[in-house]
């Protein structure tokens, strides 16, 4: 009898909720946000498709060169935002993001994290550094340089390859670690000398990685890219490195911390959208995938490190500027650094 009168129960229930208003939800139009990205950025699809069935919503993921070039397109589009948020803002372009206009007043709370950024939330952090080719070394028998000053000599003559930092977030903190260091002027003779000797620079850190790098295929040794480069070389070998086969070197003024972090636009198209998408990429899931998807960091504290991060070093230092000062200096540094390298 009870039996009966459950499953009776179930059928009321079953009434009440007719098909139409039980699938009223599922035939809703699905609401697009739009995500600026730069070219390194990954996250697994899965993680993606679990926002979108949480919210009933279709992310729109839009990636646009690298980090530098990534802001000015935002800066340039602001009349008509192409995108609702934007993930590849760091600490060398967050203040000018920020005074530009382009970012939300009102931005979703943080969660705690390891390293601040201004006008942002925090995704992962990461430092830039160079690296070096230990096979190419090696079979060339020569020393690893031991200073800046040293791969000004004719012994490392065109065996540098940097991002720019007109258009990299990396190449653009190297030349801040560089100045921070040495002080504009020496930093900016430093270039000169490096000029001469033969250094070579590529659009973005994708092109001097993956193009110039000779453990890429590439004719140079050393690279302006990240200390987790050399754990992301054993990853993806399967089984070919049981140690990294390529190396950091940190060097005094060669040493850059970079914070990467995500914010909704000013503008959006779906403001409210797009800030549960910016607080989704600081969710536990999404942060314990970052170290082997973008080889970064995570920002948010307390999030676990995987086994392959042990060959992902850490340097005891840094040559950060202050935010402030990058964004105060940074067009004058950009543009001099363009008159010496480029003239």
């Amino acid at each position: 009898m009870k039996r009966r009168v459950f499953l009776a129960m179930g059928v009321v229930l079953l009434a009440a909720c007719s098909p139409a208003e039980q699938s009223s939800e599922q035939k809703k139009p699905l609401k697009e946000v739009r995500l600026a990205v730069h070219k390194s950025f990954e996250l697994p699809q899965p993680l993606i498709a679990k926002f979108e069935q949480e919210n009933h919503a279709k992310v729109n993921i839009i990636k646009v060169g690298g980090g530098g070039e990534l802001v000015n397109k935002l800066i340039l589009s602001r009349a008509k935002p192409v995108a609702d948020a934007v993930f590849g803002l760091d600490n060398t372009t967050s203040a000018k993001a920020r005074e530009a206009g382009i970012l939300a007043d009102n931005q979703p709370a943080s969660a705690e994290t390891e390293a601040p950024l201004y006008g942002a939330l925090a995704v992962d952090y990461g430092y830039v550094v160079l690296n070096y080719d230990k096979a190419w070394f090696a079979k060339n028998q020569l020393a690893l340089p031991k200073s800046l000053d040293d791969l000004a000599t004719p012994a490392y003559k065109d065996l540098l390859v940097v991002p720019s930092p007109a258009t990299s977030g990396p190449g653009l903190g190297f030349l801040a670690a560089n100045i921070h260091e040495m002080g504009e002027e020496q930093a900016l003779a430093w270039w000169g000398k490096m000029r001469a000797n033969g250094v070579k620079i590529t659009p973005d850190w994708n092109a001097a990685y993956y193009t110039e790098f000779s453990q890429n295929g590439g004719a140079r040794p050393l690279v302006v890219s990240y200390a987790t480069s050399p754990a992301a070389e054993v990853f993806f070998s399967k089984g070919k490195y049981s140690e990294p086969p390529t190396g950091n070197l940190f060097l005094q003024g060669g040493v850059f911390r970079q914070v990467e972090g995500v914010a909704v636009l000013r503008g959006a198209a779906e403001p409210e959208l797009a800030a549960k998408l910016v607080q989704y990429l600081q969710h536990g899931e999404v942060q314990k995938a970052i170290p082997e998807t973008m080889w970064v960091y995570p920002a948010v504290k307390g999030t676990p490190l995987p086994p392959s991060f042990q060959f992902a070093e850490q340097p005891s230092f840094s040559n950060n500027p202050s935010e402030v000062d990058i964004q105060a200096h940074r067009q004058r540094w950009v543009e001099s650094w363009l008159r010496v390298v480029e003239k």
